[in-house]
């Protein structure tokens, strides 16, 4: 698979910022779709997955609420919709993908990953 990330960069708190992960190189219509995001000197954590199958969901408790996953038509790009933003949401941002369903946010089960993009929140 291949990854083409954008929209990263600057924000102040409460500001917002939309992630775009373009995906290519299928060998299944089905996969699930994740951001994860790694704060210097924190583990990889994960933000939020979308199954591009079913339209399904997860969220970390600290972005629900405020951040929105989605795809487009076709399921090769998936959004992050960002509101809210706290400094604490600081982070490199990669896209990463599994085949199938997985839902559930440990970077252990996606196997193909983007080369980040980085979200700095800060006054």
């Amino acid at each position: 698979l291949q990854f083409v990330e954008s929209g990263g960069g600057w924000a102040q708190p409460g500001g917002s910022l939309r992630l775009s992960c373009a995906v290519s190189g299928f060998t299944s219509p089905y996969y699930t779709i994740g951001w994860f995001r790694q704060a210097p000197g924190k583990e990889r954590e994960g933000v939020s997955l979308i199954d591009t199958a079913t339209g399904s969901t997860v969220y970390l408790d600290s972005v629900k609420g405020r951040f929105t996953i989605a795809n487009d038509k076709a399921g090769n790009t998936v959004f992050l919709q960002m509101n809210s933003l706290q400094p604490e949401d600081t982070a490199i941002y990669y896209c990463a993908a599994t085949l199938g369903t997985r839902l559930t946010l440990l970077a252990t089960y996606f196997g193909s990953w983007g080369q980040g993009t980085q979200v700095t929140v800060s006054s």
